[in-house]
């Protein structure tokens, strides 16, 4: 296949069922996109079947790519890899259950050819529909004002799993993220901003997936990640 312009990418760990959804349904999204993308699913150390389904898909269909780790990286290692191996000027992923409303994909990438840096979806911005439950509604809310008040971000939603990025600037970024999975999102839109980087903000209809909750744990780890990160950048100068 000759050079995407698009690469588009699926982190995935143990998610067969979703996959048989989302990678057909990608595959008519990103025709919408570009006139060469590819889809690349992040498989990362999966026991159940997931990495066996996309290599058999990938083997009529040239336009996906199979991207296999024996050992569980975390969702933003595996991230990371895609996005470095990717030669498209225009890198974009989104959550396997397709929570976000894949109606939103092509105004995403728009966004990045129209020149931002790195497009977000938002679920919290007043235009937004969101169906989700009160207690991960509330836990959400309170963890990205925690974000805009101790890293200065201006964004609504942090951790929405629907972004697109200009690959080019995105790279220098990456060299300086350290976390391997749930807080790749807010470091790369936090050290994007600080790096003075157009940033846009999209609305989008998400609904939340099955078997998702919060747990105290949960909340104490999203607190210590934001702390930390403000040590990174303005004490350590990371």
């Amino acid at each position: 296949m000759d050079r995407p312009e698009l690469t588009a990418v699926l982190p995935v760990y143990n998610d067969l069922v979703a996959l048989m959804t989302a990678i057909p349904v990608s595959l008519g999204v990103l025709e919408r996109c570009a006139d060469r993308f590819e889809l690349v699913v992040a498989e990362d150390g999966s026991t159940d079947g997931s990495a066996e389904f996309v290599r058999e898909y990938e083997a009529k269909d040239s336009r996906v790519r199979l991207f296999h780790s024996d050992e569980r990286l975390g969702r933003g290692a595996a991230l990371n890899r895609a996005f470095r191996a990717s030669t498209a000027p225009i890198v974009c992923y989104y959550d396997v259950d397709l929570a976000t409303d894949m109606r939103h994909l092509p105004e995403l990438v728009g966004a990045i050819r129209d020149g931002a840096a790195i497009a977000t979806g938002s679920r919290l911005m007043p235009s937004s529909e969101i169906v989700r439950s009160g207690g991960r509604e509330f836990a959400s809310r309170g963890y990205n004002l925690l974000v805009r008040t101790v890293l200065g971000s201006r964004l609504y939603d942090h951790q929405c799993g629907f972004k697109a990025f200009d690959r080019a600037r995105l790279l220098p970024i990456l060299d300086r993220v350290r976390s391997p999975h749930w807080f790749w999102d807010t470091e790369v839109l936090v050290r994007g901003q600080h790096a003075g980087y157009p940033v846009r903000e999209l609305p989008v209809r998400w609904t939340e997936g099955p078997g998702t909750t919060v747990r105290p744990k949960d909340i104490l780890e999203m607190g210590s990640a934001v702390f930390r990160l403000w040590w990174q950048i303005h004490v350590a100068k990371d």
